[in-house]
């Protein structure tokens, strides 16, 4: 039967070394790897799990174990695994060049000597350890393997020059802070992996990057440790580190060992120097870039050992066998780790005199070998294991007092910082869970550490992803430079303008407003998204509004008007009726076709909300028809400039020659008492429309009723009487009403006179809601008063005398009289004394006050009145 046969498959970073020896353990009955990370051991136990199913596979790790009964396949991390390979057909150890790391080389260099498998042993690492590999371990077979890819040298860049899918690499948890500051304000965020983080947040943060949320990832040089990234280059931030005992620079392999991150299988990858943080020793030279793009490095000289199976006699004995020298001149003793310096410190204190017998021995250090998660050094890590040694000299830990621990560190309050230290803790405590004989119910314990643990990292990740990812800013920078047609812009029904799921801003009509929370750094970015896709965004929103009737858009005072935002405003350069839609500056953003057809539409809808105005064109038409006179022409342009409504003393109508009335009477326009009108621009609709329109900005009764009461300022179409308001055209049936009285009694035989008095039947002005005093001041504005009858005499019979009405118009050239408003008039009843007429006191005393009236001539008889226009009126009615 032949022997074992032990394969060390060694060369650069993506040559498919792990991928190879999965596919080996699978061909064989059973199987154990060891890795050296956590977070690299559960990738490939997912992997194998895929092939062989959840209860052939197991994951053995110092604070988590899944461990199926029927397990046959392995994956730990190389503390977990058994010394001897656990009597496995298959046995592989990864990343074996780390036998020669101050920290955990003795780890792996036990398990490079004694790890091995039934059937077949495979050793994975740098081709820097095959000199060694082949000293120790003669009747190996040694294979090299190219990579899949070039690496090469990608030259210095700056933070704002890094290209997407980068990973910067630093060495401190404050330069990956500071990186990743920059990188969210600059290019959206990144991701953040660190030594300190659980792997269940390097996971979380791994997945924020493969996902594409953010295009860049900050590391410690934890991310040359196996993980798989979609990573295209790689740029140092620095060239040196503090290995624990000095700051020193990285080895050209300790390079190669981060920059092989870049490229993935046939991908080629490349590296270089992050310049501009404030670093003096990023440079790479000329003989490292080589040896980097080559793959050629000086081979390990030592590896580190440490006496793997120590003997427990006493704490001396103990102590002396971790510390002896290997007889082997490839080997070289391993530096004082922390869980030899807890265990000479631990030595020397008074309660270490009881621990006696083998089996105590080798329990006390089992404790002293729990891993310092906190990283808080010898002391503190010291008086953590004294503590939890005197919990376990009487047995087991209480079940009781590890769920407090626990629970302790059950909340997700505080900051990064906070997390990782509670993190930190839970490990410990989930590290004591796993051993089989320190805790009471186990696997509960176990479990709920694991759950918080999880928890607290879930935490952890969101405090790393709010702090040191913009994914608005992310997401814009991924698709800015594309296609605008291809930009993933959405419109919410409340107008937020998304891109993917963030929001830039809102749509408020068709004027974009940026997000007013973005910080000023992402202003210009978010407008510049927004406007690469506003012109299709808009055209959409214009089509809809078209479509819908322009439904939620009005016309007030010129303005068109969708919600509280002026889409068009109407100009009148010449024709009040026909006026000229001027858009708004946000339409200019619609495609060309869009906006035609939009303004199209709302240009449609303007004429239809104007189509009362018809009367109003025509009265402008008519000012330029050819049979217009000069005169009839200036009276249109004054009656279009009241906006339908003239009073005769601004209507010029004193030159108007009477062979221009029947044209103007043809097209509407009404000669009144006191009023130039057109009454069908007397009517809701069309003052409603004025108004709309601009055109006519006083106020309006929209129901345009007979009489209304006062305000101030006077509505359109109204004439003022006492304190109430009535329609010209009503106010002029009146004045038709009371010249149509006093011709009547003319025509009876009366004897009449210019202010000779006649009864006039109100009805018809208090049907429409005037007051009796606001009758008397309307009828007194074209020159009626009133005389009150006189009361029965007392113990005399019959009806009383009623009121009578003299008219008593303006003499032309008097200031008093009718002014075509409620002004000042002269007392009722009061005689009026001509020029010449007899006066109290004067010449002519002793005659009765009246004689001399104006209306009488000096025969006494009545005096045929004056051409004015009160008189002139009358006739206009009459003819």
């Amino acid at each position: 039967m032949s022997a074992p046969s032990i394969k060390a498959v060694l060369g650069p970073t993506n040559t498919g070394k792990t991928h190879l020896a999965i596919e080996r353990m699978c061909g064989h009955s059973s199987g154990a790897m060891g890795f050296p990370l956590r977070l690299l051991a559960r990738e490939v136990y997912d992997r194998v799990v895929a092939i062989k199913g959840e209860k052939a596979v197991a994951l053995i790790t110092g604070e988590e174990r899944i461990e199926p009964k029927d397990a046959r396949y392995f994956l730990c991390t190389a503390e977990a695994m058994p010394h001897d390979g656990g009597g496995h057909a298959f046995v592989a150890i990864d990343e074996v060049q780390l036998a020669a790391d101050r920290e955990r080389g003795h780890v792996f260099t036990d398990r490079l000597l004694n790890a091995r498998g039934r059937e077949e042993t495979m050793l994975l690492g740098s081709a820097t350890a095959a000199p060694l590999i082949q000293s120790l371990i003669p009747h190996v077979e040694l294979t090299e393997r190219p990579r899949f890819s070039t690496l090469a040298h990608g030259g210095a860049k700056k933070l704002s020059r890094l290209p997407k899918r980068s990973a910067v690499v630093a060495f401190s948890s404050e330069q990956v802070y500071a990186i990743a500051e920059m990188l969210r304000r600059q290019r959206g965020g990144a991701a953040v992996v660190m030594g300190a983080l659980s792997p269940e947040t390097r996971n979380r943060q791994v997945e924020l990057f493969q996902n594409g949320e953010v295009d860049y990832i900050v590391a410690t040089d934890a991310i040359g440790m196996g993980l798989n990234l979609d990573v295209t280059h790689v740029a140092f931030a620095s060239l040196a580190k503090f290995d624990g005992v000095k700051r020193r620079r990285l080895t050209p392999s300790e390079m190669a060992q981060i920059a092989g991150r870049a490229g993935r299988h046939h991908r080629d990858g490349s590296f270089g120097a992050l310049v501009g943080m404030g670093g003096q020793d990023a440079e790479f030279t000329e003989e490292e870039i080589f040896a980097i793009e080559e793959h050629r490095f000086q081979p390990l000289t030592k590896l580190f050992w440490r006496e793997a199976e120590p003997r427990f006699d006493t704490l001396n004995t103990l102590i002396a066998d971790l510390s002896a020298k290997p007889d082997e001149r490839e080997l070289a003793p391993a530096p004082e780790s922390i869980d030899l310096a807890v265990l000479r410190k631990l030595a020397d204190q008074p309660f270490a005199q009881a621990i006696r017998g083998p089996a105590n021995v080798r329990r006390f250090w089992e404790v002293c070998s729990l891993p310092d998660f906190r990283a808080s050094g010898v002391d503190t890590h010291a008086r953590f294991v004294t503590r939890l040694w005197q919990d376990l000299r009487e047995g087991y830990i209480g079940a009781d007092f590890v769920a407090a621990r626990i629970a302790e560190l059950d909340t997700v309050r505080g900051d990064i910082a906070v997390l990782q230290g509670r993190i930190a803790a839970i490990r410990s405590w989930a590290y004591i869970c796993q051993r089989p004989d320190w805790v009471l119910a186990r696997d509960e314990m176990a479990a709920r550490a694991r759950a918080v643990e999880a928890r607290l990292s879930d935490a952890l990740h969101m405090r790393l992803t709010e702090r040191f990812v913009n994914r608005r800013t992310s997401v814009l920078m991924k698709h800015l430079g594309n296609d605008p047609s291809l930009l993933p812009i959405s419109l919410e029904d409340d107008g937020t303008l998304l891109v993917e799921d963030q929001a830039i801003g809102k749509l408020e009509g068709f004027r974009f407003a940026i997000d007013p929370h973005a910080a000023a750094g992402d202003r210009k970015m978010l407008l510049s998204a927004g406007e690469k896709a506003l012109p299709r965004i808009l055209a959409t929103q214009a089509e809809k509004l078209r479509e819908s009737g322009l439904d939620g858009v009005a016309l007030g005072d010129g303005r068109v008007m969708w919600g509280d935002q002026e889409i068009a405003r109407l100009e009148h350069p010449v024709d009040p009726a026909e006026p000229r839609l001027k858009p708004a500056r946000e339409l200019d953003r619609l495609p060309e076709g869009a906006r035609a057809a939009f303004i199209a539409g709302i240009e449609a809808k303007v004429k239809e909300w104007l189509a009362p105005l018809e009367p109003l064109r025509k009265l402008q038409l008519a000012s330029k028809s050819e049979d217009a006179t000069s005169w009839a022409r200036a009276l249109l342009l004054n009656l279009l400039d009241g906006h339908g409504i003239v009073t005769r003393e601004r209507a010029g109508i004193e030159n108007l020659p009477k062979e221009a009335r029947p044209f103007l009477r043809k097209v509407g326009v009404v000669f009144g008492a006191l009023d130039i009108f057109a009454p069908a621009l007397l009517k809701p609709a069309p003052r409603l429309a004025m108004k709309q329109a601009g055109i006519d900005r006083r106020p309006i009764d929209e129901a345009m009723r007979s009489v209304i009461p006062a305000t101030k300022p006077l509505p359109a179409g109204y004439r003022p009487a006492g304190e109430q308001l009535v329609r010209v055209d009503i106010a002029e049936k009146l004045f038709r009403q009371a010249h149509e009285a006093r011709a009547k009694a003319k025509g009876a035989g009366e004897k009449r006179g210019r202010g000779a008095p006649f009864v006039l039947d109100t009805a018809l002005a208090v049907s429409t809601g005037l007051t009796p005093d606001s009758i008397k001041r309307l009828l007194g504005a074209a020159g009626f008063r009133m005389v009150e009858g006189k009361p029965v005499p007392e113990g005399a019979f019959g009806p009383a005398l009623p009121d009578r009405w003299r008219w008593l118009p303006q003499r032309s050239g008097s200031r008093s009289g009718a002014r075509g408003s409620d002004g000042e008039h002269r007392r009722q009843g009061k005689p009026h004394h001509a020029k010449g007429a007899s006066k109290p006191g004067g010449k002519g005393r002793g005659k009765p006050q009246g004689s001399g009236r104006a209306d009488q001539g000096a025969n006494g008889k009545p005096r045929e009145p004056r051409p004015e226009n009160a008189f002139a009126a009358l006739k206009d009615m009459l003819s």
